[in-house]
């Protein structure tokens, strides 16, 4: 993705993986193949590779940098956590372009967490001396409360929450006083706030920036591919509730239709930025380039 300025604003993505991942049948338990083949007919070419029969997925990392904060939303997948395949993959791509966008880790001011999934939080600690601690020693990590309080509950139910992100990504973050425990109407200025979107995760929320009279809205896992544009109602294997989401989904989708509300998927492929307008009961995706 370009840099993306909107106002007093700049956008940039860190990309710890891309290229295809999961076949849509294997993604979305309501996939119809003759369905799905028509609209991957007709969606943009970089959203899913033929070849493979996979969509084309990213895991990626949005800095946000206003006149007053250095801003990470998600942190993706980190280091060290011990995750089978396919999450084991190399992550030293995600620290080379975090270098390369000129950051340090004492730089950054907030980081915004749209849910606490294994690939959102992962970078949010690192491991040193056997012991989790903030990636980011000057930062302030942002949580709906209700969100932690449920990985929380699972965690020590023995439920085994994927990647035990509590134990590893979130309860350190609080050990070291770092953490700001929110609501779903969190206001961090008039630049940056949260809305809940909730399915995916129990306080599923995305993180609106807004400037200069543009609006863009980082979407976090509400969507994780297009077609879910064109079939609102495919949920993933992945979602808490699978009918929240797609209520979710279909409500913010409606609301941002038309108004040019710059989108940031998490992780959709390259440009990533993008914007929808209604098509009935549907919604047509296309990238800005």
């Amino acid at each position: 993705m370009q840099t993306l300025k909107i106002g007093d604003v700049t956008i940039t993505s860190i990309i710890e993986r891309d290229g295809p991942w999961r076949k849509p049948g294997d993604m979305f338990p309501a996939y119809d193949p003759i369905v799905g083949e028509r609209h991957l007919a007709r969606l943009d070419p970089v959203v899913f590779d033929p070849a493979s029969g996979k969509m084309v997925i990213t895991y990626q990392t949005f800095v946000v940098r206003t006149p007053h904060h250095t801003i990470l939303v998600d942190t993706c997948t980190g280091e060290d956590k011990g995750y089978p395949a396919p999450m084991d993959f190399p992550k030293q791509r995600w620290l080379d372009e975090f270098a390369a966008a000129g950051l340090r880790f004492e730089a950054i001011d907030y980081v915004f967490c749209t849910h606490l999934h294994i690939d959102h939080c992962g970078w949010n600690t690192v491991l040193r001396d056997g012991r989790w601690v903030p990636t980011f020693p000057n930062a302030k990590y942002v949580f709906h409360k209700r969100e932690y309080a449920a990985w929380e509950a699972a965690t020590k139910r023995g439920d085994n929450p994927p990647g035990n992100v509590w134990t590893f990504n979130c309860e350190p973050i609080v050990a070291a006083g770092q953490a700001l425990l929110v609501d779903d109407d969190y206001t961090l200025d008039d630049t940056v706030w949260l809305s809940p979107t909730p399915g995916h995760s129990p306080c599923h929320c995305c993180v609106n920036i807004k400037s200069g009279g543009q609006r863009a809205v980082v979407t976090g896992d509400m969507m994780h591919h297009a077609l879910q544009c064109r079939e609102p109602d495919w949920s993933t294997i992945f979602d808490w509730d699978a009918k929240e989401a797609a209520t979710s989904r279909r409500r913010f989708l409606s609301e941002v239709a038309g108004t040019g509300t710059l989108l940031l998927p998490i992780h959709f492929p390259a440009p990533t930025v993008g914007r929808v307008e209604h098509d009935g009961e549907r919604f047509d995706w296309s990238f800005v380039r």
